[in-house]
């Protein structure tokens, strides 16, 4: 539980030092973002997957219970399972959305 609250402040502390940037980018600032983005992806990738494979389980466990209804699993599977696998530089900077859990079951059906 430790271990899991380290990689959210950390990618929390991540998010909150990136801004926007307004000007064309330098190669070193290209380069900075990508390594940035390779750090923070060493953390994020494992929490997602693990966080994916349990809902996964889960939602299975959820739609055995409920004797077949399909709907039970997906309210688990929809935001377990979907989401962001892979976040990108402009996910850093802030341009384009992270989504570590996916769009919720009622939300997709709408």
């Amino acid at each position: 539980m430790r271990r899991k609250s380290i990689v959210i402040g950390v990618l929390l502390l991540l998010l909150c030092m990136t801004g926007r940037i307004q000007a064309q980018e330098s190669y070193g600032s290209q380069f900075g973002w990508g390594m940035a983005a390779i750090g923070a992806n060493l953390l994020y990738i494992p929490g997602k997957l693990i966080y994916a494979t349990l809902g996964g389980i889960t939602g299975g466990i959820g739609y055995l219970l409920s004797a077949g209804n399909l709907e039970a699993g997906q309210k688990i599977w929809s935001p377990t399972v979907g989401g962001t696998y892979i976040l990108t530089p402009g996910m850093l900077r802030g341009d384009e959305p992270i989504l570590f859990a996916g769009e919720s079951h009622e939300t997709s059906a709408q």
